[in-house]
């Protein structure tokens, strides 16, 4: 098989997000992805830097950039499908696991150790930690820029995902809750 690994990853921008949901301005995986590693890069700099914990950044981003790349092969099957139950979860997790290993085989053998742990989720706890809430984050700011443009189909999303963000228990979170969210409700004008 030829290195198709990169032109895969370049059709993340073809994948739409929130497929249950009638979005005013539609979110693709690649988008999603980007946004979900800014938001990792961002917390571990909090825990790290405001916190005084320890945490790498750019791991968390180079993790948060991959986080979703098997859905180039699986399409993003909604989150009450997903975890509906713990059988589905569970052959959803191994139809991942196959999505992974295609995707590794478009790589040239030398560089599949280099990415199999970003595709397949398998680093630290620390960062999958982060990952899992600068994911929670980008969904909960898509619902308010959503709500914003006056689609109220967004509504009940907010309040689960901020929830979900809350019971996480992480002090990172809490802060960009409380210092930097609040911004993603403002007009353009008024955010000068």
């Amino acid at each position: 098989m030829g290195a198709h690994f990169f032109a895969y990853l370049a059709r993340m921008r073809y994948i739409t997000r929130w497929g249950l949901m009638r979005s005013t301005v539609p979110e693709n995986v690649q988008e999603h992805s980007h946004m979900t590693a800014v938001l990792a890069h961002a917390l571990a700099v909090i825990r790290r830097d405001v916190l005084g914990g320890e945490a790498d950044p750019e791991r968390a981003a180079t993790a948060a950039l991959f986080h979703d790349a098997t859905e180039i092969l699986t399409g993003d099957l909604p989150t009450p499908v997903k975890y509906f139950n713990p059988e589905i979860r569970a052959s959803y997790r191994e139809v991942e696991d196959l999505a992974a290993d295609k995707l590794l085989s478009t790589l040239p053998e030398a560089m599949r150790p280099a990415y199999e742990d970003w595709l397949r989720e398998d680093y630290d706890r620390e960062t999958l930690a982060l990952v899992k809430a600068a994911d929670k984050l980008s969904a909960l700011i898509q619902c308010l820029e959503e709500q914003k443009a006056g689609n109220p189909e967004f509504r009940k999303a907010e309040e689960q995902t901020r929830k979900t963000l809350e019971d996480m228990d992480l002090p990172e979170v809490d802060y960009f809750l409380e210092h930097f969210l609040p911004a993603f409700r403002l007009t353009l004008d008024e955010l000068e």
